[in-house]
């Protein structure tokens, strides 16, 4: 089990997961261990309650396919067993970000106030400028 949160949690049957070999660096070591993990999960055909399965298919994630199954690539680690907890941390990370709510901005001006600043500092900055010119005797 997977625990999101309290209530929330995901069986391990429906997260697949596959040892790869990692890519990059690493020596010959990288050519014989299968170190990376490929985990799998079909958002659709999950125990997640509704809210969840819909706010993880409205992300726009290049790692979420057109039929609904994400796919997380964890190779950062030289262990199997490091890389696994990382692959099933980024899940429930990603599951946790869909469904928190942003606050909608409200949008405001700037104060009359801080316009008048912005223009005398502008005005101060103008006149810098201009008694750098050539002097004349």
């Amino acid at each position: 089990m997977l625990p999101i949160l309290n209530a929330v949690s995901i069986p391990d049957d429906e997260i697949e997961l596959h040892a790869i070999r990692a890519q990059g660096a690493g020596g010959q070591n990288v050519n014989k261990v299968s170190s990376a993990i490929h985990l799998r999960f079909d958002i659709p055909a999950s125990s997640l309650p509704a809210f969840y399965k819909e706010r993880l298919l409205g992300i726009k994630d290049s790692r979420i396919s057109k039929e609904g199954v994400l796919v997380i690539k964890a190779q950062q680690f030289r262990t199997q067993e490091k890389n696994r907890e990382n692959a099933l941390e980024r899940l429930k990370e990603l599951i946790l970000q869909a469904t928190r709510i942003e606050k909608s901005r409200r949008p405001t001006k700037p104060s009359r106030n801080s316009q008048r600043k912005r223009m005398d500092k502008k005005n101060q900055r103008g006149q810098i400028k201009s008694l750098r010119g050539r002097v004349e005797s």
